[in-house]
This record gives structure tokens, C-alpha cells and sequence, in this order.
């Protein structure tokens, strides 16, 4: 029996507080940190600086003396290095250039810059990652632009150098650099110590600027206030002060040659207000003198990889027939050839799990790692998918993804909902129907609800009827998860949220180097009105259900809740000790707050799954997908290696 629980009378949620501002300081060098410019490259940067960075003038005008300084051909293959929003790539694309690429850390603005490129019907390729550690080939670029300002934010000159001399590498023999920074003899001399700005009649902002101990950097301090909301940022950020001298020794340093100074580049800006390190810039151009890098034959690098998989040959309950259908063996298929063209590597398929403790220890000499994509679990058994990786870790084996403590942790959803909870994230609400709790149960939150299994993937055990408005649905509800995943499992009935159904995707290792995949939402469009908007076990696999017209787009949240969500899985993504690859889902409330569903570990590697689907929104093939995976596994690799 149900009973429904009265409304207790407790107060309203708090909402979030404002921002504190710390107040005056005496030290502003003190409040940066090394890594600042992993978070200030955000909706704030580009609202105090739109004067700026948002005038397609001022861009047009700055592409303009480029174009005459280097003289490039319209097939010219070129990277605009530190791209931010994708101001000067995409001004390059307006007047014809066809061969354009742009690179920058903030995964806020090089989603802008996708966005902007898809509406106006250009084909730039946009990768988010670090400058010192470029994604491309040796030789592949004509010409290399940093402009607006964008060297010199990282601690030490090292830094500096080895951007240099990864734009080097990728350069072409005789490619040239061209670096647009401030003129740091000028700024020294002329920075204004304060300044309040108005940005439009809702902001404004006040800056404090000092030089650095050494006299190297330029210290500022931004507060950004809102009239209404007030302090919404009290930030700091340090930018080192290169003189023609100091960059001329630092690209010499760094390899390259026929250093030149070309015109000096004032900018202007309509508010006529305070411009920083915008307000006066020097542009150097540097050639690579150099041979063309050899080839190396893929017998030698290659490496050979062990791929874990699910068994096609034994039953899996999850799969609608009970076993392997056509559609997973097309799946196996399109895996096994995109795999094949990665030239870096050899795969071995390891899938016959009565044998497949034999088989891979006989085997550990002849790979060099394993990409562990068995998410059927030991056995094709879902409770079991954390054995696999023991089995790697009791053998000594190196493998991609998650350890078995973090499949353990993310299969109970009822763990992560606490974890999500302890950290400050929200949550539906919700209560656990326990196995003995089977006469009585009292109902502590308003319908709709919807039922879940608190174990397990893959949506096995959600569907339509998951969905409950009232006790009588509730109970069937509940009758159906126990006969399908048993009488002794627990149960969550959550309040159902009906805003955004949302994912969010990373691929890589946080804190250090990861890509924050495109967000995408479940387009409802075409399911009937009278079905529940959820993306469950029917839109998974049953493909002539209503659910399997479903389809992913981009999210286009507010700036605000993107911001949140990516900040949020990356922080999740730590605490459960997620490695590599990783899944997060996420539904908003009435309110349009975003609140975690469930974390996904090693999420479907299929080449339509949803992380295939937010990877060729960020411009990735399934190709790409993959081998970022693996890239990133064997970066975490050698940062292990090296800590031993």
C-alpha cells in the first residue's frame, strides 16, 4: 500500500548567494593564480571586453594589416593559435580562405566560435586544447596566427617557449608566425593603476593594475558588478610584458629566424573607455627555417591494443532479443573499421569471456595497453562490468576509462545522488523503495515520478510506464522494476522534471588537459503528446517505437547554466574518479535548473551513441572520438609513469 506523505512546512530553498568581493588588498600579485586562465575565459571576458573582441570592425581592421603583411593565398592552410571566439578565423573565412583552423582552452568560447561558424555556413575546424601541447601533425600549416593578445598568460617564459615551439613544429618549412602582443615598454609607462567602467546600463567594472615583483607582468584585478545582482566576478590575471627585445630573443631561443617588426596597431573602441592591454600592440613576424620532418613508417610506432569487449556468443538480458542482433554486429563492425584506420595503432580483440582470463594473461607481453569498451560486463553480465578492469589491474595491464571503484561508485545511483549532494549539486527530489518495503510505502514527493532501478545501465528497466501520476501507476510501476530486475534490489522514485533532458561529455583527464564536449538535449518534437518526454530503454533499443524518432541537438543553454554544467561534471568527474571518458546526464526543473540524473563511467563508445553525437557537434568524427580516448589514456599514462 501507498500512502502519500502531507507537505511538511519548510522553508523555501535558499538560492545561491552573491559573490563576495574580497575587498582592498595591498599585494595584487599575491590573489593570481599560476592556472588563471583555465576560468576567466568566459561570458564575463567577452562582455567587459565586447568593445574589443565583439567590434568586427576592429577584427576586420586587424585581418586587414595581416593579410598585408604576410600576403597569403586564399588555399593557404592556416592556424589561428589561441583563438578565442574565433574572431580573426572567422573574419579569414569572410574573405575566402578555405583552409582555416582554430585552437583555444576555453571550451565557453570555442563553443561560440563553432556555433557562429555552423550559422554563417563556414568550415572552420575549431579544437579546444592546450597551445603547449597542439592536436596536429608536424609540417601542416602555412602560417600561424596569435593575435589579439594572446601570449604571454602562462607563469613562466618555458611556457611561452614551448608554444613557440609547437608552432614550430606544426609550421611548414619556411611557414611563417605572426604574434600581435601589447607593447610592453608602452604599458609599463602608460597602464592606468584604476578604472571604472560603465559596460551598458547593467554592468560596469572596476579594474586595479600593478607590475609584478620582477617587473615582468602586468597584475590586474577585475570586479564586475551588475546593478541589481551586484558583485558577479572578483577576478585576477597576469600578463607578461614582452619588449621587441625580449620577444625577438624569445622566438630566436625558440628556433626561429628572419624576425621582423611590422606597424604598430592601435586600437580603438566605441565606449572610449579604458582599452588595458588592447590600447597599443606590436606585430612580429618570424620565419621557420627548417627540413621537412621525416616520415616515420608505421611499423615502428605503431602500438598494439588490446580491445575488451562483450561476449556476441552468450546471452544479455539487457539487449530486447536477449542476445546480439544484427544492429550490434553493424556496431562491432563500424568500431573494428574506424579503429583500423588509426595509423598509430594495431588493435587484438579480446571478446570470448570463457576464456578470456587465458587469453589476455598469456598475451600481456604482445600490447601495449587495453581499451577496455566491455560495458556488457564479465559475462555480458551488467553487475560484473567492473571485473574486467580488475582483471587488467590484478595482470598488470594499463586501460582506458574508469577503475573498477569508479564503475562500482556510478552503478548505484542512489551513491552518486548522495556524492552530487554532499558537493552542492542539485538533485530531483526523491526516496528509495527498499526490498522489504513491500506493505507500506509512504509517498514523500509530489507526482509525477518516475521509477527506477537503483542498479544499472543502459535504461534497462525504464520505460514509458516508468513515468507515474498517480498510486495506482506507481504501484505497476514498481511491480515491473522488481520482475525485471528483481525482488531484493532497491528502487528511486524521483520526482519527474519535465524541462531540458541534457548530456554533457568530456573526453581527457581534468584538472590537466580535456575537452568539454558540445552540451546536446533530447529533441521531443515528434514523440505524441500523450508519451512522457524521457529518453529510456524503448528510444535505446527499440527503434519502431514512438521513442525511436528521438534525436540529439545542441543544448544552446544559457551561458550561465553551461558554464555550471561543465564546471560541475568536471569537479563529478574527479570526486568519482571517472578516467578518460565520462557522461553525465542532467534534466532541468520548472525553474530551469539543471539537476544530475546519473554519471556514466566508460559511456556507449558506439559510433551513433551520445558521445559520438556531441563529438560531431565539436567538429569530431567517430574516428577522431576514439582516438582522443585513447590519446588521452596514454597522456595519463606517462604522467604516471613519470610520478613513480
Amino acid at each position: 500500500m501507498i500512502t502519500k506523505k502531507p507537505k511538511s512546512k519548510t522553508s523555501k530553498p535558499r538560492s545561491a548567494g552573491l559573490l563576495q568581493s574580497i575587498g582592498p588588498i595591498e599585494n595584487l600579485e599575491s590573489y593570481v593564480k599560476a592556472d588563471w586562465w583555465r576560468e576567466i575565459f568566459n561570458a564575463n571576458y567577452l562582455r567587459t571586453d565586447a568593445d574589443v573582441v565583439e567590434d568586427q570592425t576592429v577584427t576586420k581592421t586587424e585581418i586587414d594589416l595581416f593579410l598585408n603583411i604576410l600576403s597569403p593565398s586564399k588555399e593557404s592552410v592556416i592556424l589561428d593559435l589561441c583563438c578565442g571566439q574565433g574572431r580573426h578565423s572567422l573574419e579569414l573565412a569572410r574573405c575566402g580562405f578555405k583552409n582555416i583552423f582554430g585552437l583555444d582552452r576555453s571550451h565557453y568560447l570555442v563553443s561560440r566560435a563553432r556555433s557562429i561558424n555552423r550559422k554563417e555556413g563556414y568550415n572552420i575546424t575549431y579544437k579546444e586544447g592546450d597551445a603547449r601541447k597542439l592536436p596536429f601533425l608536424p609540417d601542416t600549416f602555412d602560417y600561424v596566427l596569435v593575435a589579439g593578445n594572446s601570449f604571454g598568460y602562462f607563469e613562466t617564459i618555458e611556457d611561452d617557449i614551448a608554444i613557440l615551439r609547437e608552432a614550430m613544429r606544426v609550421l611548414k618549412p619556411y611557414g611563417k608566425l605572426l604574434i600581435d602582443i601589447t607593447d610592453g615598454c608602452y604599458m609599463k609607462d602608460n597602464f592606468q593603476p584604476r578604472s571604472w567602467e560603465w559596460i551598458n546600463k547593467n554592468y560596469f567594472v572596476c579594474r586595479e593594475r600593478s607590475l609584478s615583483e620582477d617587473s615582468e607582468r602586468l597584475i590586474s584585478r577585475e570586479v564586475i558588478s551588475h546593478v541589481k545582482k551586484g558583485v558577479i566576478a572578483d577576478q585576477f590575471y597576469a600578463e607578461r610584458l614582452y619588449t621587441k627585445e625580449s620577444v625577438s630573443e624569445l622566438l630566436k631561443r625558440s628556433g626561429f629566424a628572419d624576425i621582423d617588426f611590422h606597424a604598430e596597431l592601435f586600437t580603438d573602441s566605441q565606449r572610449k573607455q579604458d582599452l588595458g592591454m588592447m590600447e597599443k600592440r606590436i606585430i612580429i613576424t618570424s620565419v621557420v627555417r627548417k627540413e621537412w620532418t621525416p616520415v616515420k613508417k608505421r611499423q615502428i610506432v605503431a602500438k598494439t591494443i588490446a580491445v575488451t569487449m562483450g561476449d556476441h556468443r552468450k546471452l544479455d538480458r539487457v539487449k530486447p532479443s536477449g542476445s546480439f542482433d544484427e544492429d550490434d554486429f553493424f556496431t562491432i563492425n563500424e568500431l573494428k573499421k574506424t579503429l583500423a584506420g588509426l595509423m598509430e595503432y594495431n588493435f587484438v580483440y579480446f571478446d570470448k569471456h570463457d576464456t578470456l582470463i587465458n587469453d589476455i594473461s598469456k598475451n600481456t607481453n604482445k600490447f601495449d595497453f587495453a581499451f577496455n569498451l566491455c560495458d556488457e560486463g564479465f559475462n555480458n553480465d551488467a553487475t560484473k562490468e567492473l571485473h574486467v578492469p580488475s582483471l587488467l589491474e590484478i595482470l598488470n595491464i594499463k586501460y582506458t576509462g574508469g577503475t573498477p571503484q569508479c564503475l562500482a561508485y556510478c552503478y548505484d545511483k542512489s551513491l552518486v545522488r548522495g556524492i552530487a549532494k554532499e558537493m552542492g549539486f542539485p538533485i530531483p527530489r526523491a526516496f528509495i523503495v527498499n526490498p522489504e518495503d513491500t506493505n507500506f510505502i509512504e509517498l514523500q514527493i509530489d507526482f509525477p515520478v518516475i521509477v527506477k532501478p537503483n542498479f544499472g545501465d543502459s535504461s534497462f528497466g525504464i520505460n514509458q510506464y516508468s513515468v507515474c501520476n498517480n498510486l495506482e501507476e506507481l504501484e505497476n510501476a514498481l511491480l515491473h522494476v522488481r520482475k525485471n530486475m528483481g525482488y531484493d534490489k532497491p528502487i528511486i522514485v524521483e520526482a519527474f522534471l519535465e524541462g531540458e533532458d541534457i548530456s554533457v561529455g568530456i573526453i581527457g583527464n581534468p584538472p590537466d588537459s580535456y575537452i568539454a564536449l558540445p552540451i546536446i538535449k533530447e529533441d521531443y518534437s515528434t514523440l505524441p503528446p500523450d508519451l512522457p518526454k524521457i529518453c529510456g530503454y524503448e528510444a535505446k533499443w527499440e527503434p519502431d517505437s514512438p521513442y525511436g524518432m528521438i534525436t540529439s541537438v545542441p543544448a544552446n543553454l544559457p551561458e550561465d547554466t553551461d558554464r555550471f554544467l561543465i564546471a560541475s561534471c568536471v569537479k563529478l568527474f574527479e570526486r568519482l574518479e571517472c578516467r578518460d571518458y565520462a557522461r553525465f546526464d542532467w534534466r532541468l526543473d520548472s525553474n530551469g535548473t539543471p539537476r544530475l540524473l546519473e554519471a556514466n563511467p566508460n559511456p556507449g563508445w558506439c559510433w551513433d551513441g551520445h558521445l559520438a553525437k556531441m563529438a560531431k557537434f565539436a567538429g569530431l568524427s567517430y574516428a577522431e572520438m576514439l582516438d582522443s580516448i585513447l590519446k588521452a589514456s596514454e597522456m595519463r599514462f606517462n604522467k604516471a609513469d613519470k610520478n613513480i
